[in-house]
């Protein structure tokens, strides 16, 4: 299987999963220690919406998956903070009017109505070399934005109340967090699809949680589990057609891979623990 190393596109695709690992790892980390899980189905779903819009209004459907992941992140922080409404509620809410208005607008869209399985389930064997970069940009960005604000991000996501005492503007950034987390969602939509985002989101980060003592080393961890899944995945992907000349796309072989992982490292920190 190590000559799908020299074919260009699996390079291409390879380079697009690895970065997009580094996003998923660092902000995986913030969504699992804040308990938040459900909020990347949440905001991919909702992104979906924007991908009908797209379709129906004839502008490129990712971009308007980015406005609505956005938006709908604005919307669940704004009123989870101020109307102190329950998190989950609000997520289920979000969760559902995405996925519904997506349906609708696609149902409007005129002509034959497009093939959304790439949307639904990924098509990181198709992408380009314009995504590659836009993964690379966002990891810039969310490094950045970490680097400046580690330790009041990191105060948000343990308790919301300490960092209020403390002085830290807990709303506004909840809001920034909730609009990289979507903007994240959005670029790991190509990746696994809508309705295995969570998947990827989360299943490293718990494993790093595992096995890491600070929020740093689990976003270490976090970023290696996902580049490794990421990577075995495109691997296994690859070998599947090559040896039974059967189409199996990357992006479930990549969420199996790290679910199988949680349940290998949760069973090895249990065995540990009774040690």
């Amino acid at each position: 299987m190590l000559e799908a190393l020299e074919l260009p596109f699996f390079q291409r695709v390879l380079i697009a999963g690895l970065l997009a690992s580094v996003a998923c790892g660092i902000l995986g980390t913030y969504v699992v220690s804040k308990g938040m899980a459900s909020i990347s189905g949440g905001l991919s779903h909702a992104a979906f919406g924007g991908v009908g819009l797209g379709y129906l209004l004839g502008f490129p459907p990712m971009l308007g998956a980015a406005g609505f992941g956005v938006l709908a992140g604005l919307v669940v922080g704004l009123a989870y903070r101020r109307l102190h409404s329950g998190l989950d509620a609000l997520i289920a809410m979000v969760w559902a009017v995405g996925m519904a208005l997506g349906i609708v607008f696609v149902a409007l869209a005129p002509g034959y109505a497009p093939d959304l399985m790439s949307y639904l389930f990924g098509s990181l064997l198709f992408v380009s070399w314009d995504y590659v970069a836009l993964v690379c940009a966002l990891d810039v960005v969310i490094a950045v934005a970490v680097l400046l604000l580690y330790k009041e991000l990191q105060a948000v996501s343990f308790d919301e109340e300490f960092a209020e005492v403390a002085g830290v503007p807990v709303e506004r950034l909840l809001l920034v967090l909730l609009a990289l987390i979507a903007f994240a969602v959005v670029t790991l939509i190509r990746v696994v699809g809508v309705i295995l985002v969570i998947a990827l989101l989360t299943a490293p980060a718990a494993i790093a949680r595992h096995w890491s003592t600070t929020l740093a080393r689990m976003m270490g961890v976090a970023t290696c589990v996902a580049a490794g899944c990421t990577t075995a995945g495109l691997f296994l992907s690859y070998g599947i057609s090559g040896a039974f000349a059967l189409s199996v796309p990357p992006g479930p072989l990549i969420i199996l891979l790290a679910v199988a992982g949680y349940g290998i490292s949760a069973a090895l920190r249990a065995v540990r623990d009774r040690h």
